[in-house]
């Protein structure tokens, strides 16, 4: 077991992505239900910001680094994290893992045709992968019950939440129980990745850290501010914190 790292006082898991793979498919095997969070420099801003994420984040049995920017500051911070497990790449080992096993998996989010073209794209990829049901990320919060409701009565095992933060932590926190899933994965963006509405960053953007920089440069009128905003503020945290736990020098002593 390893334990966990504190960081922005947000505990997080140092694990690699063979290590969270093999998490969720011991929890498929014992029957127990992991709901798997993640963090990258934003979401940590916004947590400073927004008790109820940081509560839906905090609560989840996983939380991993999803941003380089976090591997980071863990580093800067000495809270070593053994390195990134984006949430798209867990996200496709774990549509693999569950192709080959024979797990039913069920996405929720996105847009209707969104979500129907990545369906498409997910059964060329994954031809025997099993998918008990999907539905859009359009719906009420009076409708979460019984959009839980259903999930479970598709037998399910993985369910994939392609919705923004807070709202797949919120429904995953009130509801994820519900569902009767053994493994819950909010994956963000990654449903429009795969339906090939948004371009990923090219592994070598994201090996320098640069991923936010590239899908800003694809909408830079909805993310240019958004991330600019947030950089600084994760920068200033990263920093406020080094400051706050290295220890002060002594004075030094005069000699007369």
């Amino acid at each position: 077991m390893n334990d966990r790292q504190s960081l922005f006082g947000i505990e997080v898991d140092p694990l690699t992505m063979d290590e969270t793979v093999e998490r969720c498919l011991a929890a498929v095997r014992d029957g127990r239900q992991l709901e798997i969070g993640v963090v990258n420099a934003a979401k940590l801003v916004n947590m400073r910001r927004d008790a109820r994420l940081a509560e839906a984040v905090s609560g989840c049995d996983l939380v991993l680094a999803d941003g380089q920017a976090v591997v980071w500051a863990g580093k800067v911070l000495r809270a070593p994290l053994p390195e990134r497990v984006a949430g798209i790449d867990l996200f496709l080992r774990l549509l693999a893992e569950a192709e080959s096993a024979g797990i039913p998996v069920y996405f929720l989010g996105a847009k209707e045709e969104v979500l129907e073209e990545m369906l498409r794209r997910v059964a060329d990829r994954f031809p025997g992968l099993k998918v008990a049901g999907s539905r859009n990320g359009y719906f009420d919060d009076s409708q979460q019950e019984e959009i839980a409701d259903g999930i479970a009565r598709s037998g399910a095992q993985m369910l994939f939440l392609g919705m923004t933060s807070p709202k797949k932590e919120i429904f995953t926190a009130a509801h994820g129980a519900r569902t009767g899933a053994r493994v819950v994965h909010g994956v963000g963006g990654s449903f429009d990745i795969l339906a090939g509405v948004t371009r990923r960053a090219p592994a070598s953007w994201q090996r320098l850290g640069v991923e936010w920089l590239y899908r800003a440069l694809q909408e830079p009128r909805r993310l240019g501010k958004r991330y600019l905003t947030t950089n600084t503020a994760f920068l200033l945290m990263t920093a406020r914190e080094f400051i706050r736990i290295t220890p002060q020098a002594a004075p030094a002593n005069r000699s007369h």
